[in-house]
């Protein structure tokens, strides 16, 4: 059976088209993208619940993936401590071939079989976790050993990929299949795959957060003041929330480094 990510595109002759046709219809094939993600929001509910869990108790999310895979999962994990001002310990990307593999390919990485469950031993992984294993096909050794190891120890596992009945989605509790149908460039995986994957990332770990607390109301209140663009943000939410001038919103900024500290002084004293 040809995997939907491989199948041949439902566009010929790209480079006949004037540049306008390609970004018009590269654009048109990117909008079916959401309506994919729609179609698995039940499963994502269920994953979601069980993540939440498992890291109200101390657990941690891991996402595992190889490529394109890998690297989408480290910049969702790398977001969360500036966002919502978690440790750097709750959410982990792990990509096959280390960080040398974030920016450069690593040749043969994501044929290993043994080497994912050396990386995620090295995090002291328990049965508390929570491991995600990211692959568009389904079908990358390195990411299907790490669920299927994982899955042997205890630990709660899942896969976002973009294959139906693929040997990573056998191998999650709880499996993610979005199914984009064949890429505009065939089996160019970084395109709607990509896309899929990156919207369903989004919609995990921000579910969790705020489901864990570290939303107030709409407004990112832990988030980590690391950049003037930031701090002016904060300043906005406390001047909103509590009706107080630009000068006393940043001076309660300075004082207590976090939005939600500054509410909860002004608000309890202390």
């Amino acid at each position: 059976m040809i995997k939907t990510t491989e199948q041949t595109s439902n566009y010929k002759d790209l480079e006949k088209m004037d540049l306008s046709e390609l970004l018009v219809n590269i654009n048109q094939e990117d909008q079916t993208v959401p309506m994919a993600v729609n179609k698995v929001i039940p499963q994502l509910k269920t994953l979601v619940e069980q993540v939440v869990k498992r890291m109200s108790k101390g657990g941690r999310l891991f996402y595992i993936g190889a490529g394109t895979s890998g690297r989408l999962g480290i910049v969702d994990a790398s977001e969360c401590p500036p966002t919502f001002g978690v440790p750097h310990d709750w959410v982990i990307g792990i990509i096959a071939g280390g960080d040398t593999a974030i920016r450069k390919a690593v040749e043969f990485a994501e044929d290993s079989t043994t080497q994912a469950w050396k990386d995620l031993q090295s995090y002291d992984i328990n049965t508390l976790d929570t491991v995600i294993g990211i692959a568009a096909s389904g079908s990358t050794p390195y990411v299907v050993s790490a669920l299927k190891k994982s899955r042997q120890e205890g630990i709660l596992t899942a896969c976002i990929t973009c294959n139906q009945g693929s040997p990573l989605a056998a191998e999650a509790t709880h499996p993610i299949e979005v199914i984009v149908g064949p890429e505009f460039v065939t089996g160019s995986s970084r395109m709607k795959a990509g896309t899929a994957q990156k919207l369903v990332l989004n919609m995990v770990s921000t579910a969790v957060m705020i489901q864990l607390g570290r939303i107030r109301g709409n407004k990112m209140v832990d988030m980590q003041l690391s950049n003037n663009k930031l701090w002016e943000r904060g300043i906005k939410m406390l001047m909103e929330e509590l009706s107080v001038s630009a000068t006393e919103a940043r001076q309660l900024l300075t004082e207590h480094h976090s939005v939600r500290k500054a509410l909860k002084f002004v608000r309890h004293g202390n």
